[in-house]
């Protein structure tokens, strides 16, 4: 199948280079001060939607944390703006009982909707927007829901085998017709569900964001014209085009260069699984290419990768890389040609387990990176912590009252071109840490500690970020899961930067036995007084640590985010225990030692690679 797939993706390319213009018809309409002030408007629509979620969600993982993502489109279903690309025309292709004024869309299936949205929790909401009658475009949003039922409390079970062994999936239906609320399709979701209440507002919060962006649509269309805002839209969708093929013909290779990264397991003791990536260009298009990616896990660890949803990531990647000025949507799309084998790790086959697909969906950006860090590793970034922590914790409270926490945990951003890795930061741009006084007020947890964890990140010119140590005790009984990766293999460093360390979990009983937790694992019993001592991933290292200027090191060691010992043995940097002071011979010295040491420096620096188990290799 693999084959085929990489067949008909050379029997378009020839139609596909032939397309040097965009499908989209010129805004012939639109002056450049009409253009300017529909572009921001809908940049400020999608900002509201996210407003009007946070503000309206009960969960704290999308109102505290933001996980909810926006987006407007045009009414063949291309983003104009928002964060996740072109999934409405899938869902238009499909869908067959009517479009109507009023209705809303409802679905979490990822299999329904083409890897839209890759596990059951996300709950997506679709809007058609009408104006005089006729579809002027689609408002859309999606957002983590807290409990959709299955075997465990957060239905993100570390050792399904299936997706029906993860919770509840909702088909494309429709939550509203003609605006009438289907109660009974709402009652029969929610009694799906351990946490009804958070999930119904959350919910709702959904809706109400996407209707933000309706009335904001209607507002320009009765401002400006249905035809001139539409004629506006194309021309965005344009101009992104063409910015994106000048990026495309300065980062990308005319020759084939792959790259390899892996994700630890799949929690069911597998692993680790190879994600390789491919990447070239032809003129202005360019092709990437997932052959020799590791066939699915038989643990929940695949991604149902969307092809669309990994154009946006390419987008998202080059954009934020080399030119965050260009109006994110979907215009490039013709530009850029996937191939991807069906029954790999990145396209699994039904019915497949998806619940803990965030490690491949994160690793992805590691991989892309890499590729592109072949043709200019000047430009571009090491290794992060590649993966979205979770803590879940579950149980009742003192009052008797059934109680459930998910958080999303960070780590360590890599060492980059314009300076160092952040320290214990989101790697999604738009994401939130829970404050502390929200856990200790509305669960029964105490935060001990929560800051960076020393010497975490990779030694490097710049920097790779610390992960994040956070230290939790638990004041109900009840139970936790744990969901991490970067346990075995380290986050790469690039031209000479090395390394950041591997993540960790550690439960210490009240009893006094501390008990090593694996990065991926549900049901683990917690009592009243346990702590959980909670590490992640520092991101990779960028250029040779030993080139750091002597006062940059010293001030990391002032500022606790680096040991004594590490300034001495990772960047050859000799400081006084007790003043911090730098001894400057011994620091010459000592460089010029280690530099002799270690001899030519490679574009990467990696880890060891874990020994594979239970993994059938594709070559």
């Amino acid at each position: 199948m693999a084959n085929n797939t990489v067949a008909r993706q050379k029997e378009n390319r020839s139609a596909a280079k032939s397309s040097a213009a965009p499908r989209t018809r010129p805004a012939t309409a639109t002056n450049k001060v009409t253009l300017d002030i529909i572009e921001n408007a809908l940049r400020n629509a999608r900002h509201e939607m996210d407003t009007v979620l946070f503000r309206s969600a009960m969960s704290p993982v999308i109102r505290e944390q933001h996980d909810g993502f926006p987006m407007i489109c045009m009414p063949d279903g291309r983003m104009v703006v928002g964060q996740f690309g072109s999934y409405v025309s899938g869902f238009i292709s499909t869908w067959k009982r009517g479009i109507d004024e009023g209705d809303v869309f409802l679905m979490s299936d990822p299999y329904k909707c083409r890897g839209a949205i890759s596990h059951i929790n996300d709950w997506m909401v679709l809007i058609p927007i009408f104006h005089e009658g006729e579809l002027a475009g689609w408002a859309s949003q999606f957002g983590h829901t807290i409990d959709v039922g299955g075997p465990v409390s957060g239905s993100l079970p570390t050792d399904a085998t299936t997706i029906f062994g993860e919770g509840t999936r909702i088909p494309p239906v429709k939550l509203f017709a003609k605006g009438k609320l289907n109660d009974d399709l709402l009652d029969l979701i929610l009694n799906n569900s351990r946490m009804p209440t958070m999930n119904y507002f959350d919910l709702m919060a959904i809706v109400a964001a996407c209707r933000t962006a309706e009335k904001r649509v209607s507002e320009l269309c009765e401002r400006f014209g249905r035809e001139v805002y539409l004629s506006s839209c194309r021309a965005l969708l344009d101009r992104t085009y063409r910015a994106m093929a000048k990026l495309i013909q300065q980062n990308l290779p005319e020759h084939k260069v792959s790259f390899e990264d892996y994700v630890d397991d799949d929690g069911r003791g597998n692993g680790p699984y190879k994600m390789k990536l491919t990447i070239w260009r032809e003129g202005e298009h360019g092709y990437f290419d997932w052959t020799g990616t590791d066939p699915q896990a038989p643990g929940p660890i695949n991604f149902f990768l969307n092809e669309e949803m990994f154009k946006m990531f390419i987008g998202v990647y080059l954009i934020m890389v080399f030119d965050p000025q260009i109006l994110f949507n979907d215009g490039f799309y013709p530009l850029l040609h996937v191939s991807q084998p069906e029954g790999s790790l990145i396209l699994p086959k039904f019915p497949a387990a998806l619940g803990c697909r965030t490690h491949a969906l994160t690793r992805l950006f590691d991989v892309l990176g890499g590729a592109l860090g072949n043709q200019a590793p000047d430009l571009t970034t090491a290794a992060g912590y590649g993966t979205s922590p979770y803590l879940l914790y579950n149980g009742y409270d003192q009052n008797g009252e059934f109680f459930h926490l998910m958080e999303i945990s960070f780590g360590g951003i890599p060492g980059r071109p314009i300076g160092d890795g952040m320290d214990a930061h989101s790697w999604w741009p738009l994401f939130e840490n829970i404050p502390s006084e929200y856990l200790e007020t509305y669960y029964p947890l105490t935060v001990l500690e929560y800051g960076s964890r020393k010497d975490a990140g990779g030694a490097g010119f710049h920097r790779g970020g610390n992960g994040v140590h956070k230290v939790y005790r638990f004041e109900a009984d009840g139970e936790i899961a744990i969901h991490d990766d970067r346990e075995r293999s380290q986050p790469w460093g690039i031209l000479g930067g090395l390394p950041g360390s591997t993540s960790s979990k550690t439960l210490v009983r009240t009893t006094g036995e501390s008990v090593s937790l694996p990065s991926k694992i549900s049901g683990v019993k917690v009592q009243r007084g346990d702590v959980l001592i909670y590490d992640t991933a520092g991101g990779g290292g960028w250029k040779n640590p030993l080139d750091r200027p002597v006062e940059s090191v010293q001030a990391d060691v002032r500022r606790k985010l680096v040991s004594v010992e590490k300034a001495r043995s990772d960047y050859g940097v000799v400081l006084s225990p007790e003043t911090l002071e730098v001894d400057t011979a011994a620091t010459n010295q000592l460089r010029k030692r280690i530099r002799q040491d270690r001899g030519e420096i490679g574009k990467f620096t990696f880890g060891p690679i874990p020994q594979a188990i239970g993994v059938q290799r594709r070559d």
